[in-house]
């Protein structure tokens, strides 16, 4: 998970798939983080996304750095403790301007049953499994 985690934070921005009924939804992400073990996202629960991912939590991270592509699928989990959003938004201070853990409108989400997959045009795709 670790080198999952690894690329993304490379990949600066990343974009996230998930499902509105069936039309697919894909947009840009930046936040990812590590805590307690398990790889977390976040965003804002008045955003669309975060009913989406509530609907239908499989999702797909895909992001590209360096010539090698990353694509992460598994299942969203919203974790609504105040310990994961503030370690979230420690990470991205930035964040801090918009987003405060406990304000209602921070929500976090670890991935479950998750597989990463690392391309490469030149190499064997890795695969990961958490």
């Amino acid at each position: 998970m670790k080198e999952a985690y690894d690329f993304l934070k490379k990949c600066g921005v990343y974009y996230l798939a998930t499902v509105e009924g069936d039309q697919p939804r894909v947009r840009p992400f930046g936040t990812v983080d590590v805590f307690e073990g398990k790889l977390y996202i976040q965003t804002g629960k008045s955003k669309p996304v975060a009913e989406q991912m509530k609907a239908n939590p499989k999702v797909e991270l895909c992001g590209m750095v360096d010539g090698k592509w990353i694509r992460l699928s598994g299942e969203a989990v919203l974790d609504e403790r105040i310990e994961a959003q503030k370690h979230m938004l420690e990470a991205y201070p930035s964040l801090q301007k918009m987003y405060k853990a406990g304000d209602g409108n921070t929500e976090v989400y670890y991935l479950k049953n998750a597989t990463a997959v690392i391309y490469s045009f030149t190499e064997p795709a890795k695969i990961i499994t958490f």
